[in-house]
Parts: structure tokens; sequence; C-alpha cells
């Protein structure tokens, strides 16, 4: 199996099962959508995120804030405006 794949099934799989259905809706849906897509680098900014708590990533998600846990760049741009 070669490390891009799997890097993807730890991002499937830690979107999937957050612990909050709601998150799991949210970056389930996104990582869907999007994990074929990424190149190397956005799956490894992806899986980062995917390592901060749901408190901060929903508060993040639905307000104009940012934060200094979740960087500014593709993959976030895109699941800011990323809607189910």
């Amino acid at each position: 199996m070669k490390k891009i794949d799997s890097i993807k099934k730890k991002i499937i799989y830690r979107a999937e099962y957050r612990g909050i259905k709601e998150m799991d809706l949210l970056l389930g849906g996104f990582v869907k959508k999007y994990v074929d897509t990424f190149d190397e680098k956005e799956l490894l900014d992806l899986y980062e995120i995917l390592k901060v708590d749901d408190d901060t990533i929903y508060k993040w998600y639905s307000s104009n804030t940012t934060t200094k846990v979740i960087p500014t760049n593709k993959v976030t741009k895109l699941l800011k405006n990323f809607k189910i």
C-alpha cells in the first residue's frame, strides 16, 4: 500500500467517526468530496485539521473568526466554504 493511500484511509476514518454527529456529517461529507483531489501536502494539512477537537472546528467553521489552531491554507478555505 502506498503512503498516500494510508493517509487517505486515516483521514476518512477520522472524519467519519468524530463523536459528534454534526461533525461526522460535515467532515465526512467534505472528505468524501475532496480526498481524491488533494495532493500529499494537502492531505497532510487536512489530517492536521482532523486532530483538532470538534468544538474548536465547529466554532471556527460557524463563525467569521480565525484561530491559531487552524491554519489558513487551501484545505481550510475549501472546508470553510463547504456546505452539507
